[in-house]
């Protein structure tokens, strides 16, 4: 029987007086790459912050391996493998690249360290290309998939994604994803908010619409690229 990792219950999330989460019930099981798609400023983002302890809530829970996490810091939930590539990528501007993946695995202490670098080499072999180069001087699309080797250093057991094609050609979108789609096959655990809804759906086992604050469907990603209000306000069609 697959275990739930993540059980989010009512969960209300403001900034001031606006109501940006309004009552979001979301579960995901162990090994699910599951999207989270919905509109500019349907509260995605807010949402995952919430979950990484970036954003305080006020009513509901977000419970983690069956615990809840209410008033846990970040770090804290980084020490238990709850990790998030956040939205605009994050890295460490002046430090290379083997420097930003070794920050990745500060939390850990074993012996793995360095193969797990020449890991995520393999996977991004175009940063193994630059291992020596500056972040900040990166393009756009290998500062992501910079974002996304660091915190796989940290060997997580649910990996947040926050819109990780913004900005990006598509030719590097197709990377992306097609990495998404590697990290998922292995078994890595997958909450996905994504602007490119056709392509989250497609990778994705199951997937909820967000609108106004409030899950508006769900459901198995498959069926939703079927469906036609899906298709009419998120696929262009």
């Amino acid at each position: 029987m697959t275990q739930t990792i993540l059980k989010i219950s009512g969960l209300k999330v403001a900034y001031g007086g606006i109501q940006a989460v309004k009552g979001v019930d979301m579960e995901i099981r162990t090994g699910e790459l599951v999207t989270l798609i919905g509109s500019n400023g349907a509260g995605k983002s807010t949402t995952m912050k919430a979950i990484t302890g970036l954003q305080a809530w006020g009513a509901g829970d977000i419970e983690y391996q069956g615990t809840s996490i209410k008033g846990l810091q970040t770090h804290d939930l980084l020490e238990r493998k709850l990790v998030m590539v956040p939205e605009g990528r994050g890295v460490f501007a002046r430090m290379s690249i083997t420097e930003n993946l070794q920050m990745g695995a500060y939390s850990r202490n074993d012996a793995d360290i360095a193969s797990d670098i020449e890991r995520m080499f393999s996977l991004f072999p175009r940063l193994k290309e630059r291992a020596k180069q500056l972040a900040g001087t990166l393009s756009g699309g290998e500062q992501q998939m910079l974002a996304m080797a660091r915190a796989l250093m940290s060997q997580p057991k649910l990996l947040l994604l926050d819109e990780p094609s913004m900005g990006l050609s598509p030719i590097m979108v197709e990377k992306i994803f097609e990495v998404i789609r590697d990290i998922s096959a292995s078994g890595m655990t997958v909450l996905l908010v994504e602007q490119n809804a056709r392509l989250a759906l497609q990778a994705a086992d199951r997937a909820y619409v967000m609108d106004s604050g409030l899950i508006s469907m769900s459901g198995e990603a498959q069926q939703m690229l079927q469906d036609p209000k899906v298709t009419a306000a998120y696929l262009g069609e």
